[in-house]
């Protein structure tokens, strides 16, 4: 048996390192064929345009009364009686309180008796006077007792007057013994009630809210006063004239109210208090479905603004800086886009910055793409995805 010589320690090596690479080789050959490369993703986009719209900006308002009268007793008495219902409608005319006519009664048969002594005096007078008067040519009285005699019938006339006016006034008392309502409308609770002494103009018993039509009283805050004046003077909105605008109404439950008011008021200055300034439309009120003190969401209408740009709400996402969009760039990659997205209309946001006219904003596939991502972007079709599908809350992507 012949014995072979070893091989050199320097060939070992060599072999050694070239079985190394080999395997190396194979093993990333067959490893990149078991994961073949993933398919570009592909997304549903639309092209920004711009586009003149309604603006219709939304605040909340406090119903009020148009025309909330205090009842109050135009003498002083004992209330003795309280005619109305509480809290219903009542007319003009009808009852509300009775106060106890007896002392006014009393008041007005003393002044009747009155006027009756005081015509009686002014007979006798005129009688005194006309005797004196022939006496005086036969110098049978002074002049100075003829004078007398006249300021006798003129005192006389004087106080005949007095007590006709007292009786004018005595009747005037009488009569507000019956307090009726001046208004129609909605009447409170009382304040009072029988037994109780009421003071002339001083004692509020109740209020009359007249109803129909309804003011709702909205408070503008200064900072949108401040951009809509430079909306308007940089022509982004187009202004008709503040009472020209408008007012729809939606109550808290979100159901429309089926009436249009008119701003018909807007008060000259701001509130120091709030930094705001008062607005007041008119809507009619026909089946009492606006009640006082009642909150309700206000829409201005009649504004408009062009080149707005508006786009689907389930493209818009939130994240931890605020809203943002994914937009496709010309390199046909993702970009992180962050956007100033005001209000809604319909089932689309209105974007007042960070989007220009020709950017192209992914809507479907968001789930499946992120910052630099390439993706392959195609037309959205609205029908295949739906406004109303719910997008869950997403953070940007790191």
């Amino acid at each position: 048996m012949k014995y072979s010589a070893p091989l050199p320690i320097f060939v070992r090596f060599a072999v050694l390192a070239v079985v190394s690479v080999w395997i190396m080789v194979s093993g990333c050959k067959q490893e990149a064929g078991s994961a073949p490369a993933q398919p570009m993703a592909q997304v549903e986009v639309i092209t920004v345009t711009t586009q003149t719209v309604p603006d219709e900006p939304e605040f909340i308002g406090q119903a009020e009364a148009s025309r909330p009268v205090e009842i109050r007793s135009q003498v002083t008495g004992l209330l003795k009686a309280v005619l109305y219902p509480e809290g219903r409608d009542v007319k003009k005319g009808d009852r509300l309180y009775q106060i106890d006519p007896v002392p006014f009664q009393a008041a007005v048969a003393s002044a009747k008796a009155k006027i009756a002594q005081a015509e009686a005096k002014l007979v006798q007078a005129k009688q005194d006077l006309e005797r004196v008067k022939p006496l005086l040519a036969e110098q049978a009285v002074s002049q100075k007792d003829v004078d007398d005699a006249v300021a006798q019938e003129l005192s006389a006339k004087a106080a005949l007057q007095g007590a006709k006016a007292d009786l004018i006034k005595a009747q005037f008392d009488l009569d507000n013994t019956l307090i009726t309502a001046p208004i129609s409308g909605l009447i409170e609770r009382s304040r009072y009630y029988e037994g109780r002494l009421v003071s002339a103009q001083t004692d509020l018993l109740t209020v009359v809210h007249q109803v129909d039509p309804m003011f709702v009283v909205v408070n503008v805050p200064e900072s949108f006063i401040l951009k809509r004046r430079r909306d308007i003077e940089s022509k982004k909105i187009h202004h008709p004239g503040v009472y020209q605008l408008r007012g729809r109404l939606t109550m808290m439950d979100d159901t429309a109210y089926p009436h249009e008011g008119v701003l018909d008021l807007l008060e000259p200055g701001l509130r120091s208090e709030t930094g705001s300034r008062q607005t007041r439309i008119t809507f009619p009120n026909p089946d009492r479905n606006l009640l006082p003190g009642q909150f309700v969401k206000v829409r201005f209408t009649g504004d408009t603004k062009t080149d707005a740009v508006l786009i689907p709400q389930r493209a818009v996402l939130q994240g931890l800086q605020g809203p943002f969009v994914y937009v496709v760039g010309p390199d046909e990659k993702v970009q992180i886009r962050d956007v100033v997205a005001s209000t809604w209309k319909g089932d689309q946001w209105m974007i007042d910055g960070g989007l220009n006219a020709g950017d192209r904003v992914v809507v479907n596939g968001l789930m499946m793409i992120g910052p630099g991502a390439p993706v392959k972007a195609v037309p959205w079709k609205a029908t295949t995805a739906p406004a109303t599908d719910p997008v869950p809350p997403t953070q940007k992507q790191g």
